[in-house]
């Protein structure tokens, strides 16, 4: 048995003072009476001449004791500890992600979270070790190992849930090295379990307990909102915004978009369960501002309700395309509006003032130093090695990437291909049997696509989707839209911001009010800003260098908020399931029993009291 109020048992020099009141004398009162036949007891009790008497065996004073004794012991709060070895370590990963800001229980799941933590802290023998880790969008070390209690609640206490989705996969890999070769050690997860299979777990062995949080999943959110210049009218953004109805429940709810504090429309949008509905708005801007959607629902998640974009107005891009001729390409180029295209073929032609460069079978003297899109051409530092390829059918593309939007390859046939690797920069967003036939990427800054086949040797010009294509290539090679795209990012996500000109420090205003201030790098004209965990508007400096970038949610695992009573640990045969447990286990404090039994001496000894004396 252990006791975690050791500082009680000084309640115990109460005894000897319900001792001494029973060795006192009483002291009396004379009074004259008729005989002294009933008071012989009392004569001889007065006739002690010490203020003492002799202590007798007396019932009551036994119970007296008796009871003390119980209250002093309850006061000490003795347990019975369980059969843990001494010195185990236990990892705790509250889960701080978004989805954890969920009402369905009272007054959150994140609360809920924390007072789970509390209660494993409350159950630690005075030998174990804990550790609190967070994960949210990154995993952080709330409270390294330690058996301090008081430390760990206050640690525990300071926890705050974000705005950013989860990377559970993080924390439970970091979890995993803290326990390693420590059998006797445990890793709590306290989370909703909103997330998706935890497959590369396979191999790490991890004793995991899993403690569910949440009791329903009643929740629409917003999931995708972007922003497109109109092709019809360049004068006019169009807005494009997905909403999800994760619930079961049909719900009536309103879509606004608003422009700089200005509501623009408001629609009345009806969401069955488990559908999605697409809204496009399409809205006049002039310069550059934010547009916020917000959606009135009652749900559950409040966070995935709205959603705000930083939108900027570019200025036609100056388009360089070297080319020996290619009307097809040529006539889709200038089909953008905000192209302003120069068209040669002299490989010897200057590039330095073009912001896009299309190269067209052709390479230049002079590589271009800006964003670039080469069609059939390899004699580039992009591959170390090529050959041609008959006849490549194409297999696959990746329709979510932006170049790709609204754009399809079905009956599209190609004469011949060069085959190369994917170069380190770039990914394959179409794909033929064993290589790739499109790439696009980022190489050191400057924004790049290449095409493995010369157009005019395939049916692509002939199809819609080619002038699609180049219109969202063109976009996406904007210097002006790659800049804006790089103000909106997800939160939790770091986004990349210029130095505002003059001072030596840089301040960062948060949604929130609170600011960040960072020293400025003269050897650099950027920074790298991580603290993106709040929803909204950043700003950066103040006055006319003032900059604005948006962090929003727009996470569909996180917005879907039904809690699991699984995670899944690794994939296929060697992938395990973890079910929930709503038990902790904890050590069994004894004083509401031993108070009990307190309260039972105390009644008898009132009952035993008052029969003697009547």
């Amino acid at each position: 048995m252990n006791f975690l109020s050791l500082f009680a048992f000084w309640f115990a020099l109460t005894i000897p003072a319900v001792v001494l009141l029973y060795l006192l004398k009483k002291k009396r009162r004379l009074h004259l009476v008729s005989s002294t036949l009933l008071w012989e007891r009392f004569l001889n009790e007065s006739q002690a001449n010490s203020p003492f008497q002799k202590l007798r065996r007396s019932f009551l004073l036994l119970l007296q004791i008796l009871l003390l004794m119980l209250a002093v012991l309850a006061l000490a709060r003795p347990y019975l500890a369980d059969a843990r070895l001494g010195g185990s370590l236990q990892v705790v990963v509250v889960d701080t992600s978004a989805s954890m800001k969920s009402i369905d229980v009272e007054p959150s799941r994140f609360e809920a979270a924390r007072e789970l933590a509390l209660g494993l802290v409350d159950g630690m023998r005075d030998t174990d070790q804990m550790v609190v880790l967070t994960a949210g969008a990154r995993t952080t070390v709330a409270q390294s190992p330690t058996s301090e209690k008081a430390t760990l609640r206050r640690a525990i206490g300071n926890l705050e849930a974000t705005d950013a989705p989860t990377r559970l996969l993080e924390g439970i890999e970091l979890a995993g090295t803290l326990v390693k070769d420590r059998p006797d050690s445990e890793v709590h997860l306290i989370s909703d379990g909103a997330v998706s299979a935890l497959s590369d777990l396979e191999n790490i062995p991890v004793n995991l307990v899993f403690h569910r949080v949440g009791s329903a999943g009643n929740n629409v959110g917003l999931t995708n909102m972007d922003i497109r210049p109109n092709p019809e009218d360049p004068s006019t953004r169009a807005v494009f915004s997905s909403i999800v109805n994760y619930s079961t429940n049909h719900h009536r709810l309103a879509a606004e978009l608003w422009l700089d504090g200005l509501m623009i429309e408001s629609r009345t949008v009806e969401v069955e369960g488990g559908q999605t509905r697409s809204l496009v708005f399409l809205a006049r801007q002039e310069k550059d501002g934010v547009f916020r959607m917000v959606l009135g629902v009652d749900d559950d998640l409040a966070v995935d309700n709205r959603a705000e974009v930083v939108s900027l107005v570019p200025e036609p891009a100056r388009v360089l395309l070297y080319t020996p001729g290619n009307a097809f390409l040529e006539k889709a180029l200038r089909a953008t509006d905000a192209v302003d295209l120069s068209v040669t073929g002299d490989a010897a032609a200057p590039a330095e003032d073009a912001d896009i460069v299309v190269l067209d079978g052709i390479v230049p003297l002079e590589w271009p130093g800006g964003n670039v899109m080469g069609i059939d051409v390899v004699h580039t530092n992009w591959f170390s090695s090529w050959e041609r390829v008959d006849a490549p059918p194409i297999m696959d593309w990746k329709s979510s990437h932006p170049i790709l939007r609204f754009v399809t390859f079905d009956e599209v046939l190609i004469a011949e291909s060069w085959l190369v690797s994917p170069p380190w920069w770039g990914e394959s967003v179409v794909d033929s049997s064993l290589f790739p036939l499109i790439i696009a990427g980022d190489q050191k800054g400057n924004r790049r696509i290449w095409i493995a086949f010369d157009t005019l040797e395939s049916t692509w010009p002939y199809r819609i989707s080619f002038p699609v294509f180049m219109a969202n290539a063109m976009d996406w090679l904007h210097p002006g839209s790659a800049r804006g795209q790089s103000l909106n990012v997800r939160t939790g996500e770091p986004v990349r911001v210029g130095y505002p000109a003059g001072g030596e420090e840089v301040r960062v205003r948060r949604p929130g009010g609170r600011e960040d201030v960072l020293a400025i790098d003269e050897s650099a004209v950027s920074f790298l800003y991580g603290t993106t965990e709040d929803q909204g508007i950043y700003t950066v400096g103040s006055g006319a260098d003032q900059v604005r970038f948006s962090a929003n949610l727009l996470d569909a695992e996180e917005s879907d908020t039904m809690p699991r009573s699984t995670i899944t640990l690794g994939e296929g045969e060697t992938g395990i399931q973890v079910e929930a447990t709503d038990t902790l286990r904890a050590d069994l404090e004894m004083w509401r029993w031993i108070a009990a039994l307190a309260l039972m001496v105390l009644m008898y000894e009132w009952w035993y009291y008052h029969r003697r004396t009547s």
